[in-house]
């Protein structure tokens, strides 16, 4: 059962600003900090559950057992990055009856070809329109909740072009789809040609150090898009940090950031108190 939908929590935040957590503290992070909703992108999880690039060596049951572990720590709505929905029209009914049973809110469903590679990445291809649409077809008959959000991604701009990209979202939303992704655009121009072209929810991607120039969310919500995502923006701080501090390790000069949290602090976070009153309460 989805915990909330998508198309309520938009329509009270719009354009609905959308962090990628990597594991259940920053999940839980997410929420403290009063985001409504997050996401697990293949990106972060890969790289920071088994250290690996995305380019397709995460398997189904991999990314699953580590998005169970990440919803250990919000019950915020969940969007989450099902590549290419791991195979074929049954692989991708799986997908979906997988991730709705876990209670997740949205699945992006994208069209590469497997494996599949990071979408700011070169050397992507993408399956044909479509084999994409009956792919798409099929997730959108696997759901039992309509509330379960299927979003529609292409990658096909840094393959075949922006027309064939635009005219690939606009069958997405045709078929069904809830919203629609055009995967790494590569200028201000495109943005607002992809944004003024499909008749549709959009998602625009923000990713840090990739092909998309990187926007204030209102000025993308002017172009047409009403859910902004950041799939590399606590990642990438959160290696920084560990660089740093084992610099200070290595030479042996350990000074704390200011505002850094103190012991009593961290465990209030990660919940201790939850804990220490189920021991009072049932240990005798």
């Amino acid at each position: 059962m989805v915990t909330r939908a998508i198309r309520d929590v938009l329509a009270e935040e719009d354009p609905l600003i959308v962090p990628i957590a990597h594991d259940a503290l920053s999940a839980r992070l997410i929420e403290k900090a009063g985001f409504k909703v997050y996401s697990v992108g293949g990106f972060a999880l890969a790289g920071f559950r088994y250290g690996l690039p995305d380019i397709g060596l995460v398997s189904f049951g991999e990314f699953v057992n580590g998005v169970r572990d990440v919803m250990m720590g919000t019950s915020l709505p969940l969007i989450i990055d099902g590549d290419d929905g791991y195979g074929d029209v049954k692989n991708v009914t799986r997908t979906v009856e997988t991730y709705e049973a876990m209670g997740v809110a949205a699945l992006v469903l994208e069209d590469q070809t497997n494996p599949k590679r990071c979408g700011h990445m070169a050397g992507k291809s993408v399956v044909s329109l479509d084999v994409a649409s009956r792919k798409l077809e099929a997730a959108l008959a696997a759901r039992k909740d309509p509330n379960f959000f299927i979003v529609g991604r292409t990658d096909a701009r840094s393959v075949n072009g922006l027309d064939d990209a635009i005219a690939r979202a606009k069958r997405f939303a045709e078929i069904g789809a809830d919203a629609v992704i055009v995967e790494a655009p590569q200028s201000v121009e495109e943005l607002k040609r992809i944004g003024g072209s499909i008749d549709a929810i959009q998602f625009a991607n923000m990713a840090e150090a990739g092909r998309t120039p990187i926007l204030p969310a209102a000025d993308l919500k002017s172009m047409g898009f009403s859910i902004i995502v950041y799939p590399g923006t606590l990642l990438l701080r959160v290696v920084k940090t560990i660089e740093d501090a084992l610099n200070d390790l290595k030479s042996g000069t350990l000074k704390l950031p200011e505002g850094t949290k103190d012991f009593r602090e961290l465990t209030d976070l990660l919940g201790i108190e939850k804990w220490r009153s189920i021991e009072e309460t049932h240990s005798g």
